[in-house]
C-alpha cells in the first residue's frame, strides 16, 4: 500500500476524531487536510502510521480548538456543534462508544473540557486508543493522561444520561414527533415530550428565531406549533434525517435549499431536548443554503395579510 493510501485508508478516523474534538465539519476538514500535508513533507517512518496520523490530526486539533473557545465565548446565543449527516468512520467492537459520542448533547458536555480533557476524553474512551499512543498524541505522560482521562469520564457521566439504545423505539417516536409537528397537534406534541424538555436554537445572530430557548412541555409545545405554523405559509417542507446518530430533520425551503436542521434526543420513551440550527455557516455542508431573511420577510407578510 503507498503512501497516499494509506493516508485515504484513515481519512474516515481522522476526520471522526477531529469532528469531535472541534465540534465543526469544516474545521475538521480543515484539519485532516493539513494533516495530509504533513504526512506529506515528512520522511518519517512509523511504527503505526494510524497512531502517528492520529497523534497528527488530535495536535492540530486541540490548537485549533483553543482559538475557536475565544470565538465561542464571543458567539452570539447558544453555540450547537455543526450538525453531521453521517460519521464515515465505523468500527463495530465500539459502535456504542461512537454513536452515543456523536449526539448533540454529547458534543456540548464535550465543550465544558478542557481541549486536552477533551482530546484524551475521546481518543481513549471514544476510540480505544491505548494510554501510550493517547500519551504521544497529546504530548503528556501516561500518568498524567489517565489522570486527564478519569476528570474527563467523572464530567462526562455526570452530566450526560445514556439515549435510548433501541433505535427503532427512537425512529418510532421521532416520526409521530414530527407528523405531530407537521399539522400543529399540540395534544400530540405535549403527550411526547418529557416533562423537562428543552429547546434550543443556534443562529449566531444570523438568522431569525422564533425563540432561542424554551423549557417544559407548554412552552416546547406551543413554540413547536407556532414554528409549524409559520413553516406551513412559506411552504417549508420537513425532511426526516438521521443527524449527529440521532433522529432529527432537515427543513427545506420552497426552492429546495436547506433552512434549518433539528435534532431530538430521546430517553425514557420521551424526547428530552431539541436542538435546531439555523445559523447559515453552519448548514453549507448539508446543501445549499435558503435566504432565511426573505423567506421570514415572506412570513410576515403572509401573517400580515390573512
Amino acid at each position: 500500500m503507498t503512501r497516499d493510501e494509506e493516508f485515504e485508508d484513515l481519512r474516515p478516523l481522522l476526520f471522526s476524531i477531529a469532528y469531535r474534538i472541534l465540534g465543526s465539519v469544516a474545521e475538521a476538514e480543515d484539519a485532516v487536510q493539513d494533516t495530509w500535508l504533513r504526512w506529506q513533507g515528512t520522511t518519517t517512518v512509523p511504527v503505526s502510521v494510524k497512531a502517528f496520523l492520529s497523534a497528527v490530526v488530535t495536535r492540530i486539533s486541540i490548537d485549533v480548538l483553543r482559538s475557536a473557545r475565544v470565538r465561542r465565548e464571543e458567539y452570539v446565543g447558544p453555540w450547537m456543534p455543526e450538525p453531521l449527516l453521517s460519521d464515515p468512520y465505523e468500527d463495530p467492537e465500539r459502535a456504542a462508544e461512537l454513536a452515543d459520542s456523536l449526539s448533540t448533547a454529547a458534543l456540548l458536555l464535550l465543550e465544558r473540557l478542557s481541549p486536552l480533557e477533551r482530546a484524551v476524553f475521546v481518543l481513549r474512551e471514544v476510540f480505544g486508543f491505548g494510554f501510550p499512543d493517547v500519551a504521544s498524541a497529546v504530548g503528556r505522560s501516561e500518568t498524567a493522561c489517565r489522570q486527564l482521562a478519569v476528570r474527563a469520564r467523572r464530567h462526562m457521566n455526570d452530566g450526560r444520561p445514556r439515549f435510548e439504545a433501541d433505535r427503532r423505539e427512537r425512529e418510532e417516536l421521532a416520526e409521530r414527533f414530527f407528523d405531530a409537528f407537521r399539522v400543529g397537534d399540540v395534544a400530540g406534541l405535549r403527550e411526547l415530550l418529557a416533562a423537562d424538555v428543552s429547546m434550543v436554537g443556534d443562529s449566531g445572530g444570523k438568522a431569525p428565531l422564533v425563540a432561542q430557548e424554551a423549557y417544559g412541555v407548554e412552552a416546547v409545545a406551543a413554540l413547536m406549533v407556532l414554528v409549524a405554523e409559520r413553516f406551513e405559509r412559506i411552504g417549508v417542507r420537513l425532511e426526516p434525517h438521521a443527524l449527529n446518530g440521532q433522529p432529527g430533520a432537515i427543513f427545506h425551503a420552497p426552492d429546495g435549499k436547506v433552512l434549518s436542521v433539528m435534532t431530538l434526543d430521546v430517553l425514557d420513551g420521551r424526547i428530552q431536548a431539541i436542538h435546531a440550527v439555523v445559523n447559515p455557516d453552519k448548514l453549507g455542508h448539508v446543501g445549499p443554503v435558503a435566504d432565511i431573511w426573505a423567506l421570514s420577510r415572506a412570513a410576515a407578510e403572509a401573517e400580515a395579510g390573512k
